[in-house]
């Protein structure tokens, strides 16, 4: 390849992406360093979620939904029954 002028090269991503050795990234050097004294508590793939909150069962969620579709379908059937045209 004949010698280019800084301002005539254009970066090749096809030339980088075939590197032999990439480096990793800062924020993985730095993980790497922290974890290599004080490693990491082991945790599960999908974690327990907040064991304080109260959690809804489906069905409840559902009756609230359905609920609140009943409450809007008699409220506009009750102000088309109001309206004068």
């Amino acid at each position: 390849m004949p010698q280019q002028d800084d301002w005539e090269h254009e970066f090749d991503h096809t030339w980088a992406n075939s590197a032999e050795h990439k480096e990793p990234s800062a924020r993985a050097r730095m993980l790497a360093a922290r974890w290599k004294e004080n490693p990491p508590n082991p945790a599960p793939f999908r974690a327990d979620p907040d064991r304080g909150a109260p959690r809804r069962s489906s069905w409840v969620s559902t009756a609230v939904v359905l609920g609140c579709v009943a409450v809007v379908i008699v409220l506009l059937g009750y102000a088309q029954m109001r309206s004068p045209y």
